[in-house]
């Protein structure tokens, strides 16, 4: 049997297709509904109150309207701060993002790693405990980067990110206290990991980036074991909160990437 609901992914902007790329390479049949907060665009300067407000009732809205399978929510902030609320507010599966330490600190040579995320990601208790689980005897570093998240959204609307921006964001990691050392950082943010290639660029040679989204696929994947998907595949939605200049211009990237249908929530 053919079942045509969707697995719906959510983030602040376009970070969260760095997950949804893996997820279709494991699962090439699934719909997919793909929708950016953009009014609410970037949450990594918010406070933590508005996200936990926030994020539940877009989710809400968003299952009423699309009714999926399988909440994503492809963001490390809004999931860090709002998962647990939204779990108790739906009544589908949630999968949340999380920082990748634990395979980080699998990886490092050196002991010390780099946590590069948003400004609201990196300083949460969250971050504290996973580094304390999974790398206790590694010294690890943070730095919360707004900026990086506007080259992501700037780069899908057509805008290279300049090399001189990008290292001077990444001096971030690499001019604390023994920053010289990182040899493996983790992008904390889904953003991030579309920008890897000017990230590997521009970073000290051997320096390594690792993201969760593989392993979240592959939660996913696990979660819909078994389960009925359409025969063929199906086109993508892009879904924005707020459908301006920018929206229109990363959707007109987008509809080259399996997303040719935008809506407005």
């Amino acid at each position: 049997m053919s079942d045509a609901r969707p697995i719906l992914f959510f983030d602040s902007g376009v970070g969260g297709l760095s997950v949804v790329a893996p997820t279709t390479e494991l699962l090439p049949r699934a719909p997919i509904v793909y929708a950016a907060d953009s009014a609410g665009f970037p949450y990594g300067t918010k406070s933590e109150a508005e996200i936990a407000a926030r994020v539940p009732a877009l989710l809400g809205r968003l299952v009423e309207r699309y009714r999926p399978r399988l909440v994503v929510i492809a963001c490390n902030t809004a999931s860090t701060i709002a998962l647990p609320a939204v779990r108790a507010a739906l009544d589908v599966p949630v999968v949340g993002t999380v920082p990748a330490i634990k395979p980080a600190a699998a990886m490092s040579e050196s002991r010390v790693i780099g946590v590069l995320g948003t400004e609201a990601t990196v300083r949460q208790p969250y971050v504290d405990d996973l580094a304390a689980r999974f790398a206790g005897d590694c010294t690890v570093l943070r730095h919360g980067s707004a900026a990086l998240v506007m080259l992501a959204e700037g780069a899908l609307a057509g805008v290279a990110p300049s090399p001189e921006a990008v290292a001077g964001e990444l001096q971030g990691l690499f001019g604390q206290p023994g920053g010289e050392r990182i040899d493996v950082i983790v992008n904390a943010c889904t953003h991030f990991p579309l920008l890897e290639g000017d990230m590997a660029a521009v970073a000290p040679a051997g320096v390594r980036f690792v993201d969760g989204g593989p392993g979240i696929a592959r939660r996913i994947a696990y979660l819909t074991d078994r389960q009925d998907w359409p025969e063929a595949p199906v086109a993508g939605r892009l879904v924005f909160t707020r459908l301006g200049a920018r929206e229109r211009a990363i959707a007109a990237t987008l509809a080259t990437r399996g997303f040719p249908v935008v809506e407005a929530l």
